[in-house]
């Protein structure tokens, strides 16, 4: 029995596709939704961006009013309704923390001035102000 190949009619059944095309059409379509996630990665982060609430400290002065004790004013920038705390810590003259607060701003303003009083461990020779967070 000899195996006679019979060529199909043309046109009736598609054109036959070779192997480049099919991996040309993968590779198109992997890009397409590669393309659309880093798309939707990219939108997502933007939004979270926009709509994170921010908050920020900004420290005016620092009284060290006695060794167990020191005095902070802040000033914190944030959105009305917005609530978020700053931490301050008071160090020694030799860098070692002797105290530390997180002072909480819930003012229904945007900008706030406030006097945090903080006690320390022993005699404060400077104030830092750490950072702000919302709440």
């Amino acid at each position: 029995m000899s195996a006679v190949r019979e060529d199909l009619p043309e046109g009736r059944y598609g054109r036959a596709q070779s192997a480049d095309e099919r991996t040309d059409h993968r590779l198109k379509v992997t890009g397409a939704v590669l393309g659309a996630l880093f798309l939707a990665m990219i939108v997502w982060f933007g939004w979270s961006h926009v709509t994170s609430t921010t908050i920020s400290g900004e420290m005016i002065k620092f009284d060290v009013s006695s060794a167990t004790a020191a005095k902070v004013h802040l000033e914190v920038h944030k959105e009305r309704d917005a609530a978020g705390y700053c931490t301050v810590r008071a160090l020694a003259e030799d860098g070692a923390e002797v105290g530390r607060k997180d002072a909480l701003f819930d003012q229904d303003a945007s900008r706030v001035d406030k006097v945090v009083s903080l006690r320390t461990t022993s005699q404060a020779t400077a104030v830092e102000l750490i950072g702000c967070s919302p709440a």
